[in-house]
């Protein structure tokens, strides 16, 4: 296991210099016939769908035409602030779905780019076409200010074989903020704009800059799997169970629950860590692994040349076998069980430290 994964080392340059420029390019108006868009400044929300985000908006409470719910946010960083990602929960069919011919084009967006596929489909697809609507609003006590509005055409074409319309999925779709505290409303509409769901969350983005005098990280997260994309998604977009960040497609592991032989992979960035002259960091990261209080796993320390930490964790425990007089060791995978990661973090820079716990489970 090496500190400096490769993973690591590509990510690290294209993430910061992409998310730079993502940060910075506006996002496109909305652009549809019904209803029509007045001349002068652009339209992000229909009145009729602006209306209903606002009536709840004191009370928070939803409107639930279509059904879904936000579970939390992660954030990494991005120029001059955090690109956020979100995650709604929604029961696959309250979107939509329908079968696609095989023998008809399908629009997939990809890559922030919308790419006709003519060709013929490996299998049976379905598809689900319907708006997203985002608000952003900043707190101040008990106002607020809306500070960004966002229109997200959502055309989404998944393989039957490989979606539950009657279970739930995570969906996912990122946006870059400054610091400051937040309440974001969200609406998901059908795309005549006769179904109108709404669900509203509050959030808080830390100053990056403020990591002076102490250490803290992203939210630590598991990834199940971590991808390269040919380039940066240029507008908002939907997902069904991966966001992506700068070039990579990242498949998270939200429940935190592992099968037995499975790594333990985690993903987070260090704020805080001081570099040298030379613009090296030099961040040494012990990791455990216990159930209760007995310890179970410990890996020999880790070293990072760079705050961006994407690490794999084998699940492998050494156990001392006694035979008789004898004994000899022996790997074995972690069994099942609820756990606790415990990170431990040093900046041999600054002589900053930080502690981070996370729960986890092996079934």
């Amino acid at each position: 296991m090496k500190g400096k994964s490769s993973l690591t080392l590509w990510l690290l340059v294209p993430v910061m210099v992409a998310l730079f420029a993502l940060s910075l390019v506006a996002l496109p108006s909305l652009q549809r016939q019904k209803p029509q868009q007045p001349k002068g400044a652009p339209i992000y929300i229909p009145d009729e769908v602006k209306k209903v985000m606002l009536a709840g908006m004191a009370s928070r409470e939803p409107r639930l035409d279509i059904p879904f719910t936000i579970t939390h946010n992660l954030y990494l960083p991005a120029r001059e602030g955090l690109h956020s990602i979100f995650f709604l929960k929604i029961k696959n069919a309250d979107l939509g779905y329908h079968p696609v011919s095989q023998a008809q084009p399908v629009k997939k967006e990809e890559s922030g780019a919308q790419e006709t596929q003519s060709q013929t489909p490996s299998g049976p697809q379905v598809q689900a076409s319907f708006n997203m609507f985002l608000m952003f609003n900043l707190l101040e006590g008990d106002n607020y200010k809306t500070v960004r509005e966002v229109y997200v055409p959502c055309n989404l074409v998944e393989d039957a074989s490989t979606i539950n319309l009657e279970g739930e999925d995570y969906y996912t779709f990122g946006y870059p903020l400054l610091a400051g505290r937040y309440l974001l409303s969200v609406a998901l509409t059908s795309l005549d704009l006769k179904k109108i769901g709404v669900q509203y969350y509050e959030f808080t983005l830390p100053d990056p800059a403020s990591y002076q005098q102490a250490l803290d990280t992203t939210p630590i997260f598991f990834i199940k799997s971590i991808d390269r994309i040919e380039a940066p998604e240029m507008r908002t977009m939907l997902h069904r169970e991966y966001f992506t960040y700068s070039v990579v497609k990242i498949v998270p592991n939200i429940e935190r629950v592992f099968k037995v032989g499975e790594n333990l992979d985690i993903f987070f960035f260090i704020f805080g860590a001081q570099p040298t002259a030379e613009q090296k960091y030099n961040i040494e990261i012990n990791y455990e692994v216990k159930k209760g209080d007995e310890l179970a796993i410990r890996w020999v320390p880790q070293t990072y040349d760079n705050p961006l930490v994407s690490q794999p964790l084998p699940l492998k425990q050494t156990v001392i076998i006694k035979q008789g007089e004898e004994q000899r060791q022996e790997t074995r995978d972690l069994p099942e069980g609820k756990y606790t990661l415990g990170i431990q973090i040093q900046d041999k820079v600054s002589g900053k430290t930080l502690t981070k716990t996370v729960d986890f489970e092996v079934k």
